[in-house]
């Protein structure tokens, strides 16, 4: 297939049609929640809970009617996704399981603190049989071993562990507590004894591209954090990927409009490109959008279609932010029109807003003002403030 060429405003349509952020919403209640993270192979997880969590956020600015409930019912209750690596810490359809070997073995063979862990394998193991799900306190196991962040408790290490070599998995939350059980109790046994479709090392990686890709809609071929999690991709070896992507007619070239590098979507997707033609314009939307969204994996990208420069500043000292701690874009229609900073208190179960950023060149209609409070009274509904 031949390169196409698109203008800016059809690369941010299309972009914005694929993540189910552009006019009428196409995923709707619990059974759009399972849609949408099956058509983008996962979405991030992060703890961090300012105005919810960021898996919740991605999915409240897409799906109608979103409620954490939902979310929690498919993981827990239903047993359609998991808590498990793809994108660093994700959330993943039951059905990606089996690409995940690989990550599971790496861990059965290697572990921080490996040695302690494995003196008490056999009598959680045990534990978690005769009792069912458990969370690191019902554990005696208060000894101190090396972790990831900092030393922590063993029994925490070693859960850990047991869940990320696939022994156990997440059974249920409260809070942030983690309760665990055996993977055999909470996944179908024809789920866990499918075999790794791809055991060949590069063959793995070149799913793992073609899966990112899909997941943001366009891509180009540079070094991005939208790679974060797919262990070992070097620049050379991404370089033969997409050659051999796109002469397998899995991917197609994009020539974008005052963009130097070609930009890829998914062959399956171009009936978008042509969809988005046909329909001309949508009914804006006013959304906001989580700071590790699908979307947002590459700011560069976002910074090239948008003109939009954002940091999740998070991490970064207080007297070095240019925003705050937990700030949202703004997108309405299909523009980036600021930031805005909220934080649900829950002692008077309120929901703040603390400020609110435009962009220098927005001009604040009364269209926009109403769009941006209905915005903000559904994400006072969205967290039950």
């Amino acid at each position: 297939m031949e390169e196409i060429y698109l203008n800016n405003d059809d690369v941010r349509k299309f972009i914005l049609y694929k993540q189910g952020l552009l006019g009428n919403h196409r995923f709707i209640g619990k059974s759009g929640v399972l849609e949408f993270i099956r058509q983008a192979g996962c979405i991030q997880f992060d703890p961090i809970d300012v105005c919810g969590k960021n898996s919740e956020i991605v999915l409240q600015s897409r799906v109608k009617g979103f409620t954490k409930q939902m979310l929690y019912e498919l993981l827990y209750c239903d047993r359609k996704l998991l808590d498990y690596f793809d994108k660093n810490l994700s959330i993943i359809p039951i059905e990606n399981w089996k690409y995940f070997e690989r990550e599971r073995a790496y861990h059965r063979n290697w572990e921080r603190s490996h040695d302690d862990i494995q003196q008490v394998h056999g009598q959680i193991i045990a534990a978690v049989s005769e009792s069912g799900p458990l969370c690191s306190s019902d554990l005696n196991l208060s000894q101190k071993v090396d972790w990831y962040w900092s030393k922590t408790k063993l029994s925490r290490a070693a859960l850990e562990h047991m869940y990320f070599s696939g022994e156990l998995a997440i059974h249920h939350k409260e809070g942030n507590i983690k309760y665990y059980d055996l993977i055999e109790k909470c996944l179908p046994e024809d789920i866990l004894r499918e075999a790794d479709p791809y055991p060949n090392d590069f063959d793995h990686k070149k799913w793992r591209v073609l899966q990112r890709i899909g997941s943001l809609g366009f891509m180009w071929n540079r070094a991005s954090d939208a790679w974060l999690g797919i262990p070992g991709l070097k620049a050379n070896e991404r370089n033969t990927i997409f050659a051999e992507l796109l002469s397998e007619s899995h991917i197609v070239s994009i020539k974008a409009e005052n963009m130097k590098d070609p930009l890829y979507c998914r062959t399956e997707d171009i009936k978008i490109i042509d969809y988005m033609k046909e329909k001309g314009h949508e009914t804006p939307r006013c959304e906001f959008i989580a700071p590790l969204d699908n979307m947002m994996w590459d700011r560069n990208l976002i910074k090239a279609v948008w003109d939009f420069d954002y940091k999740w500043e998070i991490y970064t000292p207080a007297s070095e932010r240019k925003y705050g701690y937990y700030v949202l874009p703004i997108l309405y229609g299909e523009s980036f029109i600021g930031r805005i900073e909220m934080k649900y208190d829950r002692k008077s179960k309120k929901l703040n807003v603390s400020n609110i950023w435009f962009e220098p060149t927005v001009e604040l209609t009364k269209t926009i003002e109403n769009s941006l409070a209905s915005a903000i009274k559904r994400f006072e509904i969205f967290n039950k403030a």
